[in-house]
């Protein structure tokens, strides 16, 4: 398993419902989780590592304490407030950051990993790592969020690395 970039198209692809939840899915978290520590992210969403899926994982305090994963299936924003602007990377768009304006505040509804429904109040990073990796799952990259400008130099030099292989 491996971190999908971009221009990947399963990035652009819109991510379909999980309908069961198995021992396949399980051992695709562990992967996930496993990839996402080793890579030092701090979010993952499925189609990041190519399985169109509603499934996101992430951990915003594993650097500074023990790890706490938590797990979202079929995650759904049923209140968003306020606004923060700020500075995003990406595993998929390597080498990029860009400022990008999210909710200050989020109230998430979806299903564990075992299937049992849950919902967060999230703010801060917290709240930022959970818009961005559902946008993942609706095909959106941080790219998409920032000006034309910014997106056409990073798509040249990505072109350019891709012609030289």
């Amino acid at each position: 398993m491996n971190i999908h970039t971009y221009p990947d198209p399963i990035l652009k692809k819109k991510a379909e419902p999980v309908v069961s939840i198995d021992g396949g899915l399980q051992r695709l978290i562990n992967n996930m989780s496993k990839l996402m520590y080793e890579a030092w992210g701090i979010g993952l969403a499925a189609n990041q590592v190519g399985v169109a899926k509603r499934i996101i994982i992430f951990d915003t305090t594993y650097r500074e304490k023990e790890k706490d994963l938590t797990v979202l299936i079929n995650p759904t924003i049923v209140l968003a407030e306020g606004k923060v602007v700020s500075e995003e990377g990406c595993l998929s768009v390597p080498d990029f950051q860009g400022k990008i304006t999210r909710e200050e505040y989020l109230k998430v509804r979806g299903l564990d990993r075992r299937g049992k429904p849950i919902d967060i109040d999230a703010e801060g990073l917290t709240a930022i790592c959970i818009q961005h990796e559902i946008d993942h799952l609706n095909g959106t990259l941080i790219l998409d969020h920032v000006s034309h400008l910014k997106r056409n130099l990073y798509r040249r030099k990505i072109d350019k690395l891709l012609k030289k292989g």
